[in-house]
């Protein structure tokens, strides 16, 4: 389960990030509770707006984003963006402390934080593969996994209990402090033991990583289940703090929604990090389980059933993610893996835009509940897409031992050949093979 921690420098980035996701979980919670109750008065709607503003900049920049992880240096550009995001939650919190905050300015930071996070993401994805070998690049994926999950049972409480203790700008202050340990960890990893980068003559071509995945129908399956959870499932803020709302709690009992929910998270991130590769019958399998976790959710009478059906939701959610971007990351081609990831991450988080206002209109007129339950509808056309997409490929067929029964065939592994660097050494050396002379002379007829 652990077995990417035999590598230094992923033990650096996994005990740096560890810390620094503490605080971005703090900083989405007092975010999303400072729109809904400082900024309006319990208005779904613009917190949906504030969400969309956030995940905007991934899709809107996709091409770009991804281009930048390849062809630059990928430590030097986390460090640029993690102290761009310290900056931004500092002002935040100075702007809350000093009691100048509008929402109009909180969209502005908003839409601020989303063009610096879509930089960021694709990079730190892509970062993963060059910290550890290919071989187990699937575990170390499914560790960051937990290591996100971990800190969202800590990030999400603790913000609710600084939130009714000294105030929601002090949330961003704690978020700022906490960018230091990643920033301290990029510059700890020893650049000698990072895995060679692989380049290609197309490397510099924005396309290419469309026409790539283009080419794969189970990339295009995958990327199309990851869309409806990211457009109208996985929007826990929205969800969450209505809920709260609705059994009349607080900002504690918010946050601690957010942490039960890290529950299940954690625990499908472990179990995935077990697993020796990622295979997409269990993104499928995971779209399906959310889907029924999300739809009994939407009927629980009271908070705590409503929490305990959380740990569920959070369990399905992270092993669908946590697989696909595993099974993304091992099957695509090294030197398209930056503008494969991007691509990933904004049709992920580019779904939000889409789906959260639609979903924060829905809790506004509808409730809490029907806003789940449109959810809950997502997950299950994301199940059908990936069971349809099954059946005609063929992994699904009667089985040869049991009269009614079907088997399951392993998912396909897609071999991955990495090109090689070029250089005038390689060049200069490598022989070159001659046609036969005696096979293009024409054959005598007898």
């Amino acid at each position: 389960m652990f077995r990417s921690f035999s590598v230094f420098n992923y033990r650096v980035w996994f005990f740096g990030a560890l810390v620094s996701n503490v605080g971005a979980w703090m900083q989405a919670t007092a975010l999303s509770w400072v729109v809904l109750t400082g900024l309006t008065d319990n208005d779904a709607g613009a917190m949906g707006v504030t969400m969309a503003l956030q995940f905007a900049p991934p899709l809107l920049l996709v091409g770009v984003t991804g281009w930048v992880a390849d062809r630059f240096d990928r430590r030097r550009l986390l460090v640029v963006t993690q102290s761009s995001l310290m900056l931004v939650g500092l002002v935040i919190g100075t702007l809350l402390l000093t009691g100048v905050m509008t929402l109009p300015l909180m969209y502005v930071f908003a839409f601020t934080l989303g063009m610096i996070s879509a930089f960021d993401n694709p990079a730190r994805q892509a970062f993963v593969s060059d910290i550890v070998a290919r071989e187990i690049a699937a575990n170390a994926v499914a560790l960051n996994a937990a290591s996100f999950n971990g800190a969202r049972m800590i990030g999400p409480a603790a913000a609710g209990i600084v939130i009714v203790a000294v105030g929601t700008g002090w949330v961003f202050f704690i978020n700022a402090a906490t960018f230091l340990a990643m920033i301290v960890a990029l510059f700890l990893i020893r650049p000698g033991e990072l895995i060679p980068r692989v380049t290609s003559p197309g490397a510099a071509r924005l396309a290419d990583g469309f026409r790539y995945v283009r080419g794969r129908p189970d990339l295009m399956v995958t990327f199309a289940m990851v869309f409806l959870l990211g457009a109208f499932g996985m929007n826990f803020p929205i969800f969450a703090s209505t809920m709260a709302i609705e059994f009349g709690r607080d900002a504690d009992g918010y946050g601690l929604l957010s942490s039960i929910l890290a529950i299940g998270s954690l625990a499908g991130a472990l179990m995935a990090a077990r697993r020796d590769r990622a295979r997409i019958r269990v993104v499928i399998f995971g779209a399906g389980l959310f889907a029924a976790a999300a739809a009994v959710s939407a009927f629980m009478p009271d908070y705590w059933l409503y929490a305990v059906t959380l740990m569920f939701t959070g369990f399905a959610v992270v092993t669908t993610l946590t697989t696909a971007n595993g099974y993304v990351q091992t099957t695509t081609d090294p030197a398209l893996r930056g503008r494969v990831l991007a691509l990933y991450m904004a049709i992920l988080m580019g779904g939000t835009p889409i789906g959260a206002p639609i979903v924060g209109w829905v809790a506004d007129q509808f409730g809490p509940r029907a806003a789940i339950g449109l959810g809950a509808v997502a997950a299950f056309v994301a199940f059908g897409v990936g069971v349809t997409w099954m059946l005609v490929s063929g992994r699904v067929h009667r089985s040869s031992s049991r009269r009614f029964a079907l088997s399951l065939d392993e998912t396909r592994p897609i071999s991955v050949v990495a090109p090689e660097e070029f250089s005038d050494e390689v060049a200069g050396t490598t022989p070159i093979s001659l046609p036969d002379a005696t096979s293009d002379r024409p054959r005598r007829s007898r």
